[in-house]
């Protein structure tokens, strides 16, 4: 594929007001490698919460706004496996019934992409310069594993950053517990779930935990902290930003 120059950004709703500075840290990469970028400020949420709590109308109207605003972009790149699953897997299911926005829907699910495999795959981008001392481990969030089948890619950028040891934690792909709607749902099982993930990660040695989902990383960052563990909790974007 032919290596795009310009790229609009798809900024997940928790990075846009939680953890800005993992934008910020794409924006970098991406530049540091020559592509323009542009990024619609009226954007606004793709509608996955509402998708996943069973509240088809709802997502179908944050649909039709998101595929508004997007449509005329070429590339789209986001930081968030999630978020790129909802456009690309389920939007098109969304409007089965609706051949014009199916059509439009499938459109843009074929030019949306998570950065991670933005980068390796589309870019063939797998070594950026980037420096991290440390001892990191990475976890598999779901979406970006099981919907979109993303893998390798942030194991490989990791592997070319230069001071950074990178360590498998056990059952990496299990769920950290967050599910969205479904740490708000079952809170004790959510729980239960990430603090088996933390087990993990501190059995790793890790002293960072490194992901490609906000949300993810926001549930182990709350139960890293809650137990008093020295350990980082970093979105990629922020490690391949690092400059050595």
């Amino acid at each position: 594929m032919t290596k795009p120059f310009h790229a609009t950004l798809f900024i997940q709703c928790l990075v846009d007001t939680v953890w800005p500075h993992v934008g910020e840290a794409m924006v970098r990469v991406l530049e540091g490698l020559g592509l323009e970028l542009d990024c619609p400020t009226d954007q606004t949420c793709c509608g996955q919460p509402a998708f996943n709590s069973g509240f088809r109308n709802e997502a179908r109207t944050a649909a039709r706004r998101f595929i508004e605003i997007f449509e005329n972009a070429g590339t789209i790149v986001s930081p968030s496996g999630s978020c790129v699953h909802m456009v690309r897997h389920h939007y098109p299911e969304l409007f089965k019934e609706e051949p014009q926005w199916r059509e439009r829907a499938e459109r843009i699910a074929a030019r949306t992409y998570e950065f991670t495999e933005f980068l390796v795959d589309v870019l063939k981008v797998e070594e950026l310069g980037a420096s991290y001392t440390g001892r990191v481990t990475y976890h598999d969030s779901c979406h970006l594993l099981r919907g979109i089948r993303v893998k390798e890619q942030p194991r490989r950028l990791l592997g070319n950053v230069a001071g950074l040891e990178l360590v498998e934690m056990k059952n990496s792909d299990y769920c950290c517990g967050f599910g969205g709607a479904f740490a708000v749902k079952y809170p004790d099982i959510s729980a239960a779930m990430v603090n088996d993930k933390v087990d993990h990660i501190v059995n790793s040695g890790a002293d960072t935990v490194v992901g490609c989902d906000t949300g993810c990383l926001l549930n182990i960052a709350g139960a890293v902290s809650r137990r008093g563990l020295p350990i980082k909790t970093m979105h990629i974007a922020e490690i391949l930003a690092g400059r050595k």
